[in-house]
């Protein structure tokens, strides 16, 4: 019987020659994740060692990332007093790994990692953040975990009680229309899945479309499976992944390129057409509440905001800076930018995109989550509506309860910048 790549991943790191759906087993970790909830880790962390003699020692400090990203500069004492806290750990146990708040190593957590070369085809990597799925795109079964399940990880090197997941096959055929892009094939697959659709189980992508993505693209997909309820996204690894690795991220080991088997049973089997979709937009406050963009053009926009672990790499700025060149962010309307990681923003400022993007009226931040959680960076008014390329939309995910957020394109984002309400890019950009 022919097995799924996350079936012949968790065999391989659990040293058994074959696992079933159902299993429960515990796979040796390659990559574990954390960003400032690394603190109430070390909290746990140390509560393993406490009334004992022992030495708090992690089981591998090279296996071990941690990236300041959710609070960065710090907005707070406390936040402040946590990274330094963290800090301290860091330099105790050897952790090489570590993103500190620079403009020379910094970013969000779920591109450091990638773009670092620190995820491998056929890794286990685990996270302390629900969007560890992101790193599926690289073929890696990458999946999020709590603070608790990280301390248990950093003493163990094992994850304890993995369920084997079911997998859904999504195969994506067609080429994508103009001003159409990766966001609007996974928000239209969250729409016919639902936010629970994919519970426990993991959606691994196929089709022609997917071998001709980039990985930035396959980043998009696997980022937001997590949104359908998905344990994990994955993209078996192909020229594609050799190339990123190699060229992009330095990467110069050899590489493991599991692929699942070509009749390996799968739970579900869901086709889009590509070459059909328009944009799509996820409205207020479910990210599976998806709408083509033409039943909710004209909505008005008081914030535009475009980055995030979503869609804030150098193809997302670059479209945005195309649409905006020349032309004026409308008044009345605050557009924000926050490129994924200090290289990324490096490049749109090397390749003019940031200065276009100022010109038009866009303000350009800082590498972090500030924007896509409004925890001190893009709040939301009472009754403001924001538009955004991250990837949540519940009540509050901007700062305010009371504002409404709707997810899209970067396209669409830019495009709808210009007249300060949601607009279809292919009617509204000459």
């Amino acid at each position: 019987m022919g097995k799924t790549i996350v079936e012949k991943i968790l065999a391989k790191a659990t040293g058994q020659t074959s696992v079933k759906v159902g299993d429960v087993v515990e796979p040796l970790v390659d990559v574990a994740m954390s960003h400032e909830n690394g603190a109430l880790v070390i909290n746990q962390f140390l509560e393993v060692y406490k009334g004992t003699e022992l030495e708090p020692k992690v089981w591998d400090p090279s296996k071990i990332a941690i990236i300041f990203d959710h609070r960065v500069p710090a907005e707070s004492a406390k936040t402040a007093t946590n990274q330094k806290k963290i800090r301290e750990f860091v330099s105790a146990q050897g952790i090489t790994k570590f993103h500190d708040i620079r403009g020379d190593q910094g970013g969000i957590c779920h591109q450091i990692l990638p773009e670092n070369g620190y995820i491998r085809p056929g890794y286990i990597v685990v996270g302390t953040d629900s969007h560890t799925t992101s790193h599926g795109a690289l073929g890696a079964f990458s999946f999020g975990i709590g603070a608790t399940e990280m301390a248990s990880v950093w003493t163990l090197g094992t994850v304890l009680n993995v369920e084997v997941p079911g997998t859904i096959k999504v195969i994506v055929t067609g080429e994508l229309p103009k001003f159409v892009s990766p966001k609007d094939i996974i928000l239209n697959l969250i729409g016919k899945l639902s936010a629970q659709g994919a519970n426990f189980k993991v959606i691994e992508f196929h089709g022609n479309t997917i071998r001709k993505m980039s990985t930035s693209g396959r980043l998009v997909l696997c980022n937001m499976a997590v949104e359908a309820g998905a344990t994990s996204g994955i993209v078996p690894p192909d020229e594609e992944t050799v190339r990123y690795l190699r060229e992009e991220a330095g990467v110069k080991d050899k590489l493991d390129m599991i692929v699942p088997d070509a009749d390996a049973i799968y739970e579900q089997v869901v086709e889009i057409d590509a070459s059909k979709l328009t944009p799509q937009i996820a409205c207020p406050h479910t990210v599976d509440n998806v709408k083509a963009i033409d039943k909710v053009s004209g909505v008005k926009v008081n914030q535009i905001v475009i980055g995030s672990c979503t869609n804030g790499r150098i193809d997302d700025i670059e479209i945005a800076a195309s649409i905006l060149k020349g032309k004026k962010v409308a008044e009345g309307t605050r557009m924000l930018i926050f490129p994924a990681s200090w290289k990324i923003y490096k490049e749109a400022m090397t390749r003019g995109y940031l200065m276009d993007l100022i010109n038009a009226g866009a303000m350009i931040m800082n590498p972090g989550c500030g924007c896509c959680l409004g925890v001190h960076q893009g709040a939301l008014g009472d009754k403001e509506v924001s538009l955004s390329t991250t990837n949540r939309n519940f009540k509050g995910r901007q700062g305010n309860p009371n504002s409404d957020v709707y997810l899209c394109s970067p396209a669409v984002a830019a495009a709808s910048a210009i007249t300060g309400e949601i607009t279809d890019p292919r009617i509204g950009v000459n």
